[in-house]
């Protein structure tokens, strides 16, 4: 058996442990994620519940329903989304950016991609270690 993985909050005030990634990872193009995340999309994965435990800060947990019977759980003090569940699935949806750990496995898909935004880009974009911009 393998080492937990921890994740966390940005202010580190809410953690969490996962056994397994029990999903592969997606990422997601779903306009709620979008709007939930202020991101393009966001990378997911599916825990199976008894694979899934909070282990500091649940009282700083807060929730709503982004969609009938999908409720998405950050932290009321910085405002990370870190799971969202349906509560009749036997799993729930791991934001995979708030791990602390690598979990060891990559992406295998994009969902959703009929509400990509069209200025997302792969291609030809720039890219930087660290932000050149700080000065």
């Amino acid at each position: 058996m393998t080492d937990p993985l921890s994740g966390s909050c940005l202010c580190k005030g809410v953690r969490y442990q996962v056994d397994s990634l029990d999903m592969p990872i997606s990422h997601c193009h779903c306009e709620s994620c979008r709007k939930a995340h202020a991101a393009a999309f966001v990378a997911t994965a599916g825990v199976m519940r008894e694979h899934f435990r909070w282990t500091h800060g649940e009282e700083l947990l807060s929730s709503f329903e982004s969609s009938p019977g999908k409720r998405r759980h950050f932290c009321s003090r910085c405002g990370s989304h870190l799971i969202a569940e349906r509560g009749y699935q036997p799993h729930v949806i791991v934001r995979v950016a708030t791990l602390d750990d690598d979990p060891g496995v990559r992406p295998t898909s994009h969902i959703w991609t009929a509400h990509e935004v069209p200025w997302l880009a792969y291609d030809g974009v720039a890219r930087w270690e660290e932000w050149e911009g700080l000065t």
